[in-house]
C-alpha cells in the first residue's frame, strides 16, 4: 500500500539547483536510499532501454547476411522501409503507452511488454517474406513506444536535478554494453549458419528474443515503482526509506505527487513551447542514431571494405568504448550543474567523427571516426534527457514531455533510415552532411534556451517572474 504523501509536501520555496544546500544529502540514510535506487532501478532500466538497440543489433548484423535475399528486403527501399514502419508504428503509441506507465505502474507495464517484445522477436526468426517482415516490424513498434518514454518519466521521478545526468548515463552504459556484446554474439551465431537447418539470422533472433523473454519474466519482481508507492515494489524500501526518498525530490522540486488524470490537464503542456525545443533537439539527434546503430555494419562492409563476419564484429568496439565519454560527460554534468555546455561539447566531437568518416581517405581514421560519433550521440542521449528533466516540474508534463521527445526522437529515426544510401559508399555524402547540420543546428537552439533560461532566472531573483508555475524554481543551463 502506497503511504500517505501529502503530509510531506513542502510549501516553502524551491532552491535553484545551483543553490541548493547540501544538508539533507548529507544525511547517510539518504545516500543509502539512493544507493539502493541506484542498484535496482539503474540495472533494470539499462537492461531494458537496450531492447530497441538489441533489435537495431540484430536486424543490423541480419543485414549483411543471408537475411535480405531470403525475405525480399534487398529489392528497392523495402530494408529502409522496415526500419521506418517499427518507428511509425512506435510514434503512434508514444503518449498513451508513456500515461499508462503512470496510471498501470512500471512492474505490470514494463514485464508485460518486454515479454510480449522477446516472444515476437523470437518468431521473427520463422517468416518468410517481407511482407510478413513489416508485420512483425509494426509490432515490436507498438511494443517498445513505452520503453524509452516510460524509463526517462520513472528514474526523473526517482532522483533530484543535479544526480539526472549521471544516472541517464548509467541507464546509456547497460545499453550500449548489451548492444555491443550482442554484435559479438551475432557473429558467433551467425557461424552457426545452417545447423540444425537454421539459418545464421534465424538464429539471431531465436537466441536473443529467448533472452528478452527471460528479461521480461525478472523485471516483474526486479523493476520499482513511483517512489510514493516504493513499498509496493518486490524487497525494496521500508516505510521509513520511502519517506526519505518522497521527501528528497519534495525538498528539490516538490512534484512527487500526481494531481489527478484529466485529458485537459495533461494536454495543456503542449502549450508550452520548450518541450517543442525539446523534442527538436531529439528529433536530430536520432537522426544520427538510427544511421549508426542500424546502418554500422552495412558501413563497415560497403563503405570499407570489410567481410561480413569482420563487420559485424567491428561494430561492436565502437559501443564498448562510448561508456568513457557518457560517464565523464555525465559525471562532469551533474558536478558542476551544467547542461548546455555539455551538450555543445557532445555535438562538437560528433561533427569531428562524421568529418573524419566521410572525408579522411585512410580505412583506420574513418573507423575512428565512428569511435567519435557513436560516443557523441550516446553521450548527448543522457545529457539532453537531464537537461529536460531538469527544466519541467509535475508528473503529467514529465510524462508529457517524455513522451513528445521520444515521439521526435522516433520521426528522427523515420528520416535516419534514408539518409545512409548504399549507391553512395564509401563516402555516404548524405547521410555526414545531414548528421553535421544536425547537430548544428542543436547547438543553435541549445544556445537560444540558454539565454532564455537565463533571462528568466535573472526576473525570478527580482520576484517578476514565477517559473513553472513553482514558487523558487529557477532554470538550469
Amino acid at each position: 500500500m502506497a503511504i500517505e504523501t501529502d503530509s510531506l509536501v513542502s510549501k516553502q520555496p524551491f532552491a535553484s539547483e545551483t543553490e541548493q544546500t547540501d544538508d539533507f544529502e548529507a544525511s547517510e540514510k539518504a545516500k543509502r536510499v539512493r544507493l539502493k535506487v541506484d542498484l535496482r532501478l539503474c540495472t533494470i532500466a539499462g537492461l531494458l532501454c537496450s531492447l530497441n538497440l538489441l533489435d537495431s543489433g540484430i536486424i543490423s548484423s541480419a543485414s549483411v547476411t543471408s537475411m535480405l535475399k531470403d525475405l525480399g528486403l534487398d529489392q528497392g527501399n523495402r530494408y529502409s522501409f522496415s526500419i521506418l514502419i517499427f518507428t511509425v508504428a512506435s510514434v503512434c503509441f508514444q503518449l498513451p503507452a508513456t500515461l499508462a506507465v503512470r496510471i498501470v505502474g512500471p512492474r505490470i507495464f514494463f514485464a508485460s511488454i518486454t515479454f510480449a517484445f522477446g516472444l515476437i522477436t523470437l518468431c521473427t526468426a520463422f517468416i518468410h517474406t517481407w511482407k510478413e517482415m513489416i508485420g512483425m516490424r509494426i509490432l515490436l513498434g507498438i511494443l517498445m513506444s513505452g520503453i524509452y518514454p516510460g524509463l526517462a518519466l520513472l528514474i526523473s521521478s526517482w532522483y533530484r536535478r543535479e544526480e539526472l545526468q549521471l544516472r541517464f548515463a548509467f541507464l546509456q552504459c547497460g545499453e550500449v554494453i548489451v548492444l555491443a556484446t550482442g554484435g559479438i554474439v551475432n557473429f558467433g551465431l551467425n557461424n552457426l549458419d545452417g545447423r540444425g537447418g537454421v539459418k545464421g539470422w534465424q538464429w539471431m533472433f531465436i537466441v536473443q528474443g529467448l533472452v528478452a523473454c527471460l528479461i521480461g519474466i525478472a523485471t516483474y519482481w526486479w523493476i520499482v515503482d513511483f517512489p510514493e508507492k516504493a513499498q509496493e515494489s518486490f524487497y525494496f524500501l521500508d516505510e521509513a526509506e520511502t519517506k526519505i526518498a518522497v521527501e528528497r525530490i519534495q525538498q528539490d522540486r516538490g512534484d512527487v505527487l500526481p494531481t489527478p488524470f484529466s485529458w485537459p490537464e495533461v494536454l495543456k503542456h503542449f502549450l508550452d513551447m520548450k518541450v517543442y525545443g525539446f523534442a527538436a533537439t531529439f528529433f536530430l539527434l536520432n537522426l544520427v542514431s538510427t544511421a549508426l546503430s542500424y546502418f554500422l555494419p552495412i558501413i563497415l562492409q560497403s563503405g570499407m571494405g570489410f567481410s561480413t563476419n569482420k563487420a559485424i564484429l567491428l561494430s561492436a568496439p565502437p559501443y564498448y568504448y562510448t561508456v568513457i565519454p557518457v560517464v565523464i560527460s555525465s559525471w562532469i554534468g551533474d558536478r558542476y550543474r551544467l547542461r548546455g555546455p555539455v551538450i555543445i561539447f557532445n555535438s562538437l566531437c560528433l561533427i569531428a567523427g562524421f568529418g573524419m568518416l566521410g572525408f579522411a581517405d585512410q580505412v583506420t581514421v574513418r573507423y575512428i571516426g565512428t569511435f567519435l560519433a557513436t560516443g557523441a550521440y550516446i553521450s548527448n542521449w543522457a545529457a539532453l534527457n537531464s537537461y529536460q528533466a531538469s527544466n519541467i516540474t509535475g508528473q503529467w508534463k514529465r510524462a508529457v514531455t517524455a513522451a513528445a521527445v521520444t515521439a521526435c526522437n522516433g520521426l528522427g529515426g523515420v528520416a535516419g533510415s534514408f539518409i545512409v544510401r548504399q549507391t553512395e559508399a564509401p563516402r555516404y555524402p548524405t547521410a555526414v552532411w545531414v548528421s553535421i547540420g544536425s547537430h548544428i543546428l542543436i547547438i543553435s537552439i541549445v544556445l537560444a534556451f540558454s539565454v532564455y533560461f537565463y533571462t528568466a532566472n535573472s526576473k525570478q531573483r527580482k520576484g517578476k517572474k514565477t517559473i513553472e508555475r513553482t514558487e523558487g524554481f529557477r532554470y538550469t543551463y
